[in-house]
């Protein structure tokens, strides 16, 4: 008796492992449609020769997705940099954690109305994002191209209010980071991140009138709740975004800069 219930058992061990093996996770992750979404759908394959079925849930803007993750409607979004997410935990209360870091996406300053910034006029209106973070990076792009100076002590989140030299004079129109791009006919100059510029048709090396250095600290992460940063999924998830097949294809994709990978 004691055979045949050893037997039983060790047969119900081996068709729970038999079952386990087969699951299929799904993974839901949020991203912005270029090149975030894209990555995600090259990795697709890989994940799923992984027991992972990757869902991406695409969107056009930067706080939905943070929302989205913290009220647990996907696992992890793939669209936003380090300082964004610090400052979106600060000001909104929430728990979001990096899970690892992918690329860079320069910004860039960019005119349809002028070739260099020296052409700029007195008074000339500049596009910039709103939301703190951006709005920041954009700024300090600025004073880095020599246009403006920011009191000392300025940093990532510097608006306007923080300009302590600006000797053309330059107007600044604060919009949300995806309408920049759609403002900027309307404009003399506007900064715009990379994952809008891209879609939008515009190449850093070759439209932008002064880019962001390829030492940026702005590196585009993996974000989770936090706590689940090393889930079994999730770590899939990064290494699977931190391979060569992402880094070959980010170098051919993008000859001129405009996304590089940082692993």
């Amino acid at each position: 008796m004691k055979k045949i219930l050893s037997a039983v058992i060790a047969f119900a061990a081996v068709a729970a492992l038999a079952t386990a093996k087969g699951k299929t996770t799904t993974l839901k992750v949020g991203a912005t449609p270029e090149p975030h979404a894209e990555i995600l759908k090259l990795i697709q394959k890989d994940l799923k020769a992984q027991g992972i079925k990757l869902k991406i849930v695409e969107f056009t803007d930067y706080v939905t997705p943070n929302k989205a993750l913290e009220d647990g409607q996907i696992d992890a979004n793939y669209f936003q940099h380090l300082p964004y997410m610090d400052s979106f935990n600060a000001e909104q209360g929430t728990h979001l954690a990096n899970a690892g870091g992918v690329h860079i996406e320069p910004i860039a300053v960019y005119s349809r109305k002028y070739k260099s910034l020296s052409e700029l006029p007195a008074g000339a209106k500049i596009g910039v994002p709103n939301d703190p973070t951006n709005e920041g990076r954009a700024l300090l792009l600025l004073q880095s191209a020599g246009l403006i100076t920011l009191k000392d002590g300025a940093g990532i989140t510097a608006t306007p209010l923080d300009i302590a030299s600006n000797p053309k004079g330059l107007k600044f129109t604060e919009v949300e980071a995806a309408s920049v791009p759609r403002i900027l006919p309307d404009v003399d100059a506007a900064v715009i991140n990379g994952n809008y510029a891209i879609p939008a048709g515009l190449n850093a090396s070759k439209d932008g009138l002064f880019v962001e250095g390829a030492d940026s600290p702005y590196v585009n992460i993996v974000a989770v709740r936090k706590g689940h940063e090393n889930d079994e999924a999730i770590r899939a998830l990064v290494k699977a975004l931190q391979s060569d097949t992402v880094r070959q294809w980010i170098q051919k994709k993008y000859p001129n800069g405009d996304v590089i990978a940082v692993f």
